[in-house]
């Protein structure tokens, strides 16, 4: 049972990759991404650059949902 309960383990750490290791991290955002973005960036009184990858913005939505007062 315990090698059972490791390989579980094991798998809950693949689910979440950083954005760098995306193999489309390098393609612009997406639609949603970027809705988002203006979103967190409008509440913190923040800009968004226009041109964001994938992995960028998830770093940025990420930084953001930080300043974000609705998230805290």
């Amino acid at each position: 049972m315990s090698n059972q309960k490791q390989s579980s383990q094991n798998d809950d750490s693949n689910t979440v990759k950083n954005p760098e290791e995306w193999k489309t991290g390098d393609e612009p955002m997406t639609g949603a991404q970027r809705s988002y973005l203006e979103t967190l960036a409008s509440e913190a009184g923040e800009q968004v650059d226009e041109d964001l990858t994938k992995a960028e913005a998830s770093k940025r939505i990420d930084e953001l949902r930080d300043k974000s007062p609705r998230l805290k």
